[in-house]
């Protein structure tokens, strides 16, 4: 018989095999997908009470994000470039640059 131990084992084999660079990259896009839908779409707060109009309304706002990346992508609109860290704003220019500063 299988006891909790072989079944913890088991499971924990299983999460060492999987690739997690892979698993972080599609989790950024539903991050980023998400975001776009709370900011930009109102996505966190319902105008209906009820599974099936809240469901709909999730629909509508889905077929609004995409929409709108299509328009986006006709315009030749280019994405939000990533944010700048602090402590990379910190960093003088001469050192961001490939160039050698001159003496």
């Amino acid at each position: 018989m299988y006891g909790v131990r072989a079944t913890r084992g088991a499971l924990g084999l299983s999460r060492t095999r999987v690739n997690y660079g892979e698993v972080c990259k599609r989790r950024a896009g539903i991050e980023g997908t998400l975001s776009q839908g709370v900011r930009a779409f109102g996505l966190r707060h319902t105008r209906y009470r009820g599974t099936a109009k809240t469901h709909l309304q999730h629909i509508a706002t889905a077929a609004a994000i995409n929409i709108d990346r299509i328009v986006a992508w006709l315009d030749e609109r280019p994405r939000a470039q990533t944010r700048t860290s602090r402590f990379a704003a910190l960093a003088p220019a001469c050192l961001l640059s490939s160039e050698t500063p001159s003496v």
